[in-house]
């Protein structure tokens, strides 16, 4: 994201929501869909309902990944981190709540 763009909460949801998907995508095209289809019948939630939900969305990576869990939420956060422009940071062990607020923090200031 151009550094000249100001970011709003929208526009953080709306990259997050990216981010999520490119994270999905790299497992191809068909679980990528299965994913988004059980997302929606077993939680209720669309993908654009995830920054809004976003313990919820853990609790579906848990659910899906179990002990995967750490490596897909990591895919995510590397892919926001590049999408937002942000310097790798020391979180390399934190869960996605966490390196979201993080990259909230960074570029709001204050969440």
């Amino acid at each position: 994201m151009p550094s000249d763009e100001k970011l709003s909460q929208d526009n953080f949801n709306r990259v997050l929501v990216e981010a999520i998907d490119e994270g999905f995508s790299l497992l191809g095209p068909l679980p990528r869909e299965a994913l988004l289809h059980n997302l929606e019948a077993s939680f209720q939630m669309k993908e654009q309902d995830i920054p809004m939900n976003l313990a919820k969305f853990t609790d579906f990576l848990e659910t899906i990944f179990g002990s995967g869990t750490q490596c897909m939420e990591g895919i995510i956060i590397n892919r926001l981190r590049k999408k937002l422009d942000l310097p790798p940071g020391n979180l390399a062990n934190s869960d996605l709540g966490v390196c979201i607020e993080e990259f909230k923090r960074q570029l709001f200031l204050e969440v």
